[in-house]
């Protein structure tokens, strides 16, 4: 029992980083940004290539320099489409389609082939320095303590940047671009700025969760985009009214929610004995990606329920 609630939290924090990215592209910038389904797995190929095999003139990366080097190729992919958005005008969804399926390749590119193991490398969480720091009785929760430092890191750093003049202006872009324009701002500039950060976050995660898992494949970013934004609404409309309670850090808890609901579901498979009946539920591993795509299905609709409910009482 002990080992799925931290596998939970564990993975609900991974997924956290990137659904503070899509936080800013969905609630922020209202901008369907799909490129994330190709910057997720964009930070774990440059993490699994650059711990084993090394790149050329850096050499090997150390799992710390990883985390960075991601990050900043995120931003770089995340430009490159509020670029495409902005200066070659092209609609925001098609725009994160086309840095996607080209980043599919380059990820390919980037890790010489489809599957890279990082095992037997040292990470952020499996190093000789953890393993003469860390007391034995900490060592079962080594991931998880990482992982809040890290995702409390990524958290307050993204709620001082939007209290800030940019900040602000990146907020105004999603509510409303005129009052940007009415300032002497380039409201597509801001959009650049608030996409670089959002898949810069986004291949963060990606880093990490190859780091932890111990491995790179071209498919980890399906769906990338689907959960972050089940996270976010759940977050968002779970803690709304609390007031006391930051969107950023409704977001995190979203994360959490949402992935002891995909354990809660996968669990369920088995088979079961009621009396002289023996039901099977055949749910396996494998039906992750349906059972993500019903209950996103099913948020999304309560969801617009409640909205209108909320409108008719108005």
């Amino acid at each position: 029992m002990l080992t799925i609630i931290l596998g939970i939290f564990e993975e609900g924090l991974v997924y956290a980083i990137m659904t503070l990215g899509v936080y800013i592209t969905y609630k922020i910038l209202d901008f369907p940004d799909l490129s994330v389904d190709g910057t997720f797995p964009l930070g774990a190929a440059i993490t699994a290539a650059g711990i084993a095999n090394g790149f050329p003139v850096i050499g090997f990366v150390s799992p710390v320099l990883a985390l960075a080097l991601s990050f900043f190729a995120g931003v770089l992919a995340g430009c490159i489409t509020g670029l495409i958005h902005v200066k070659l005008k092209v609609r925001d969804l098609f725009s994160g389609i086309i840095v996607m399926t080209a980043l599919y390749s380059i990820n390919l590119k980037i890790a010489g082939r489809a599957n890279l193991p990082i095992f037997s490398q040292d990470t952020i969480f499996r190093n000789e320095f953890l393993d003469r720091v860390v007391p034995d009785a900490l060592k079962p929760y080594t991931v998880l303590i990482i992982l809040v430092l890290i995702v409390a890191i990524c958290k307050i750093f993204l709620d001082l940047y939007l209290n800030t003049r940019s900040g602000y202006l990146l907020r105004a872009a999603g509510d409303n671009d005129v009052l940007v324009t009415s300032l002497a701002k380039d409201k597509g500039f801001v959009k650049i700025i608030g996409l670089s950060l959002a898949n810069g976050f986004t291949a963060l995660a990606g880093s990490i969760y190859c780091q932890q898992k111990g491995f790179f494949e071209s498919s980890l970013g399906t769906g990338t985009m689907v959960i972050g934004l089940a996270n976010v609404i759940i977050g968002t409309q779970l803690f709304k009214h609390l007031g006391f309670f930051k969107a950023t850090t409704a977001v995190i808890f979203g994360s959490i929610i949402y992935k002891a609901c995909v354990s809660i579901a996968l669990n369920l498979g088995g088979q079961f004995r009621i009396g002289d009946y023996l039901i099977t539920i055949p749910i396996t591993a494998s039906d992750l990606k349906l059972i993500t795509s019903i209950l996103f299905l099913v948020i999304l609709v309560v969801s617009n329920s409640k909205r209108k409910k909320v409108k008719v009482h108005a």
